[in-house]
């Protein structure tokens, strides 16, 4: 029992704090305790024993007896499957996990009727405990009402105290609040958001309790980072740093999933990093920085169960991408879809869920016409039990998708900005469409050169807000472009079909936008940055062999379509290389 999947004393601790909150605690408390010890001749704390306190409801003798046995508890009815507990293993399997011994006082009229009941590990071993303490009435120690203080015991509470703590990885009551507080201010973010509940975080020495080492309150750690005033640190403490996507009041997503012939809502919520806090680096990558090493802790999908985070499963994100801490998604669900989701019996995981991501749903949908009406009745047919899941996961796996994509266009664009501070190839372009012009020449955007300069500028930055930009940036962006009488503007993005890149003319500019998801992407123009290309010459000539390789490809690629074209059409296919080539000589001399 003691080997029973919690991840570390932060997750057990967790459990505790759930019995609290599910017995309507307003303010809860983390008591750490360090003693002084003998470590290689030094006198070093050390952590002694470790306490949750809260100002619950309390429990009668018969409710404590049942919270200390395994497997019980007063939330197994399926009716009452509408809050954190279900299990009825919270209090003893996460308390042995972590300590040898459990101690628990609880009051319902007053801490002085406090009564106290206990699990004993090695007196179990021993022989000397062969069924659960009877309840009796028994005071607090003095230790935890002063460390406490006097103003956290209400007319009803509890408190659980672990000793011998011999599995707490951290060894040190800073070290456990250090590491507990993140994850405690995620799990329970919408009830400290809310106010509903206050996390009270203190470590002390045991000798002296009423010397307070370190206290603090829980923050909320939002991984969608859409709160304000969290554990983000600045500028992003007290302002969101993503914001909805893929916009505001449209992020998310209400479905209803049929399980045993009922109907249980599940939402999907989705957000991206702000433009703010993608330039806020000063030309240092934001990833380095303090707010981006935070997100960068909060990768991946959170699977909030009754308003509490079961797990951030990093499952559904690529871990050594650093882009991928810049978008965030969360999954919520009510305790009636626990069977269907798979979640474990400490609450720290939605097994099925995880097993439904690694599907690609895309590809499946694909199979069946398109349709994810026939995918799923095909894996209804099947009997697949994680049919019910599919529309779900195709939702995140769709939205990931486009932030991606979304992300890596701001990211080519801010590259672009700090590149093109001396003369762009768009403006060396431009002036080779000016000497084409004066020779006579007109292409189809010329027209459009003629109408205002606020046209103008929406058509380019409605175009580029669809590419993945900004609605704010998109709209600086167009005004730069037109203001500078730009012919030419380059972007990226992921672009149906194969063609290597689109051209769309919009308010006299022809965007030009270089498909993502073409090979020759990566392969010619995956180091447009000159910071991405390598510093040892033996690999930058490796990258530029390569580049000469993709380029000499994409030309035979060339040579092959012309081949393939009927004999009335081949013709066409040459004259088209010819002006091509012939254009190509015109632009490449404006370089010279």
């Amino acid at each position: 029992m003691r080997d029973n999947g919690y991840k570390n004393a932060a997750y057990a601790i967790a459990e505790l704090m759930d019995n609290s909150i599910q017995a309507g605690a307003t303010t809860v408390q983390l008591l750490c305790a360090d003693r002084e010890a003998q470590v290689e001749q030094r006198a070093r704390k050390r952590l002694h024993q470790v306490a949750v306190l809260d100002n619950g409801s309390g429990m009668d003798a018969d409710t404590l007896q049942i919270a200390l046995q395994f497997g019980n508890g007063t939330h197994l009815n399926p009716e009452q499957q509408t809050g954190m507990g279900r299990f009825g293993m919270g209090l003893p399997s996460a308390s042995i996990s972590q300590c040898q011994r459990v101690d628990v006082w609880s009051w319902t009229d007053g801490v002085e009727s406090a009564l106290h009941s206990y699990i004993d590990l090695p007196e179990i071993n021993a022989g000397r405990l062969r069924h659960l303490p009877e309840p009796q009435q028994e005071p607090l120690p003095s230790v935890w009402r002063t460390a406490a203080g006097k103003d956290a015991f209400g007319t009803s509470g509890t408190l659980v105290v672990w000793s011998n703590v011999d599995r707490v990885l951290w060894r040190t009551s800073r070290a456990l609040i250090d590491n507990s507080e993140e994850l405690i201010g995620r799990m329970y973010r919408y009830w400290i958001n809310d106010g509903r509940v206050s996390i009270l975080l203190k470590s002390f020495l045991y000798e002296e309790p009423d010397l307070i080492l370190h206290e603090r309150r829980a923050k909320p750690n939002d991984p969608l980072y859409l709160m304000s005033n969290t554990s983000c640190p600045a500028p992003f403490d007290t302002k969101p740093m993503f914001r909805p996507f893929p916009n505001e009041g449209e992020n998310e997503v209400a479905l209803t999933v049929r399980f045993r012939n009922q109907d249980h809502p599940v939402k999907v919520k989705f957000s991206i990093a702000t433009e703010e806090a993608r330039d806020s680096g000063g030309g240092q990558s934001t990833g380095s920085l303090p707010f981006g090493q935070h997100a960068g802790r909060n990768l991946g999908v959170s699977v909030v169960r009754a308003g509490r985070e079961l797990e951030l499963d990093p499952a559904w994100a690529t871990s050594y991408e650093p882009r991928e801490r810049w978008w965030g998604v969360e999954i919520a669900f009510e305790p009636g879809l626990d069977e269907l989701f798979g979640v474990s019996n400490n609450k720290q995981s939605a097994r099925n869920l995880a097993e439904a991501a690694k599907i690609d749903t895309g590809a499946l949908i694909k199979e069946h016409g398109g349709s994810i009406t026939a995918a799923r009745a095909a894996l209804r047919d099947e009997e697949d039990p994680i049919e019910p899941l599919l529309e779900i996961v195709h939702r995140v796996q769709t939205n990931i998708k486009q932030m991606r994509n979304m992300i890596q266009t701001q990211a080519e664009g801010r590259r672009r900005r700090v590149r093109h501070a001396e003369a762009t190839v768009e403006a060396q372009a431009t002036d080779a469409v000016r000497k084409r012009q004066q020779e006579g020449h007109r292409g189809r955007s010329d027209a459009d050169e003629d109408r205002p300069a606020a046209e103008r500028k929406a058509d380019v930055a409605e175009q580029l807000e669809h590419l993945g930009h900004s609605p704010e940036l998109a709209k600086e962006l167009a005004a730069e472009t037109i203001d500078k009488g730009l012919k030419y503007r380059m972007e990226v993005a992921s672009l149906e079909g194969g063609a290597f890149f689109s051209v769309q003319p919009r308010g006299g500019v022809l965007l030009v936008t270089l498909n993502t998801d073409h090979p020759a992407y990566s392969l010619l123009l995956g180091a447009r940055d000159p910071k991405d290309l390598p510093e040892d010459p033996d690999k930058l000539k490796e990258r530029l062999l390569s580049a000469q390789s993709g380029l000499e490809m994409m030309l035979f690629a060339w040579a092959r379509y012309e081949d393939e074209q009927p004999s009335d059409q081949r013709r066409i296919a040459q004259n088209i290389r010819y002006d091509w080539g012939r254009m190509a000589e015109a632009f490449l001399s404006s370089r010279l």
